[in-house]
Formats: structure tokens, sequence, C-alpha cells
């Protein structure tokens, strides 16, 4: 009796400890302090070049109006996808692969990820995976969180399943209800550089309806400023 009281009193004791090491990469969330301090973690590539990266898709209302953009600039793009969202549209997956973008995972659900216990994380992890590689015929190499925030057992996981964790530079803000093409364009350069990774919504399963349209307007003058500023524009794979 006394053995498993004293076992009950060490484990709620080890509770806050093993609580803080789970969210402690959620410092990792804080844009400026993260493009400081891990530059790999927050996209950095080599300073002539900006990765276009898109989350949330595929979605058969908008990801194709995004799809048709990109090929009329000729410039390819790294779309994130959630698992759930890739199987019920496994034909647009393919046809995103094979338009020539590089095809990464969003996770399985678009939930936080420090809600999550280890087992329940991997798995999520694990079954986005490969349903996009069932679907590609690729494995995919890269991973970014729900509301890209990590977690202890998001790093370890990830580091399972062969997945690397990027997040980004700069954001558009464009799942708000009160996003505009103007906005948009405004927000992502206010923080755009060479090196930098963008970060727009293909889909708006998780954000405000129609929201996309959003990031679709202000496509075309942010791929301009790029432009401007001397920066070739590209997925990830060709980052650096």
């Amino acid at each position: 009796m006394n053995a498993a009281r004293t076992l009950r009193t060490a484990a709620l004791a080890a509770l806050p400890v093993l609580t803080v090491a789970h969210a402690a990469p959620v410092i990792s969330t804080f844009g400026p302090l993260r493009n400081r301090l891990m530059p790999r973690l927050a996209g950095h590539g080599r300073p002539d070049h900006v990765a276009l990266t898109f989350d949330d898709g595929p979605d058969p209302r908008s990801t194709p109006h995004f799809l048709h953009l990109l090929a009329e600039r000729r410039v390819h793009a790294t779309f994130f996808l959630l698992g759930s969202e890739a199987h019920r549209s496994s034909g647009l997956v393919r046809e995103i692969a094979a338009a020539g973008h590089e095809v990464a995972v969003h996770g399985w659900l678009h939930r936080p990820l420090l809600l999550r216990g280890p087992r329940a994380t991997h798995d999520d992890f694990r079954r986005a995976r490969d349903t996009v590689a069932a679907i590609t015929g690729r494995q995919p190499t890269l991973f970014r969180p729900p509301y890209g925030v990590m977690s202890t057992a998001a790093h370890l996981a990830a580091r399972r399943l062969d997945l690397t964790p990027v997040l980004w530079t700069c954001w558009g803000e464009d799942w708000t209800a009160r996003a505009t093409p103007h906005s948009v364009h405004r927000t992502v350069t206010a923080d755009l550089d060479g090196g930098g990774t963008i970060l727009l919504h293909d889909s708006d399963c998780t954000s405000a309806p129609g929201a996309w349209r959003s990031a679709l307007g202000a496509l075309p003058r942010i791929l301009d400023t790029c432009q401007e500023g001397g920066y070739g524009v590209g997925p990830l794979r060709d980052h650096g």
C-alpha cells in the first residue's frame, strides 16, 4: 500500500515536468525567434531563392485554381497535404504531383499536436505519409504541423518516420474572413527576404469559408514581387 502510494505521488510530481518537456518545442511557433535561432526549421534556404508552400489541401473546389495559375507562371511549389483530404481527392493529389509540384504532409487531421500523446502523434504522421505515398508512388520527406505548433512527440515521430519538419519565414494570414488579396500580399512581403519560405493556403477546410480566394488573388503580385527582388521561386526541394 505504501509502495503504491509512493509511486502515485512520484507520478503526480513528475507530471508537470513531462508536460513542460512535451510542450517545449512550442517556442518555435514564435516567428522572429524561429527565424533567428532555428533557420532550418523556419525554412531558410539559399539567398537567391524563395520557397512557395501551400497548406490544408487538396480541395477540388480551390486547388485546381492554384494549379492553373502556377502552370501559367511556370512556377512549382510545395503542397503540404492533409492525409484525410488526400484520401478523398486522390486524383487531385496525382494531378499535383504530375504537374511537377512537391508533395509533403500536414498530418492526417488538422488537430493541435500539443493535445496528442506520442502514439497518436506517430500514428497520425504515419497514416498521412503512407496515404500520400500510396497515391503518388513516392514517399514524402517533408512535414508541417497543424498551426505550426510542434511538440516533443512530433519531433520524435518525424525522426522515426524520416520526415523533416519545415515551418515558414512569412505568411499571408489568408485564413481569416477579413483577408483580401491586398492584405495577403502586404503581409507576405513585409517579411519576405531571399532564402525565405512563404506559407499560403489552397483550401479553406480549416479557414473562413472562401478565404482561399484572398491567397489566389494575391499570388500573382507575390510572384511579381519575388521577381522584382531577383528571387527565383520554387518548391522546398530546390531551396538549398
